[in-house]
């Protein structure tokens, strides 16, 4: 993660034991399921409607995720209010990368970047998807 990360979306979380290994830290995949759950928060936000609306009302499949990478810098426990820190897409055709952060009384935690492809039904196959260009009304939410 680059010293010039801007978030787009900041929220407080607070660390609950089902987040933690029996030592009381933050198991490492809970950590994913945080930034998941950001990007999610991110797009409600910058477009206005919650995720099942947005997959319903633009025939989107989703945007599932084809590549990860974190960072794991300082542990965070139980009962720590951490901020979580995501920054705005950074738009490929059909690909989103997001880079995000998690800090506890400011200093850096965890931080990790996401791929992510805008994917809608693929008529030729029963059940299948398809990568399709991000829409730019969705690009611009993020101007």
């Amino acid at each position: 993660m680059t010293s010039d990360f801007t978030p787009f979306l900041t929220r407080e979380y607070r660390i609950e034991w089902g987040h933690c290994d029996p030592a009381g830290i933050v198991y490492a995949p809970r950590f994913l399921e945080m930034f998941g759950e950001s990007t999610i928060i991110l797009f409600e936000q910058a477009l206005g409607v919650r995720k099942r609306d947005m997959l319903k009302e633009r025939g989107v499949v989703g945007y599932p995720m084809v590549d990860l990478s974190a960072k794991f810098v300082r542990p965070a426990a139980y009962g720590d209010v951490v901020t979580l820190e995501a920054a705005a897409p950074d738009f490929g055709n059909s690909s989103f990368t997001i880079a995000h952060r998690l800090l506890k009384d400011g200093e850096l935690c965890v931080s990790g970047v996401e791929k992510r492809v805008w994917t809608v039904a693929d008529a030729s196959r029963t059940g299948g998807m398809k990568a399709e260009r991000v829409p730019d009304a969705v690009r611009n939410a993020f101007a």
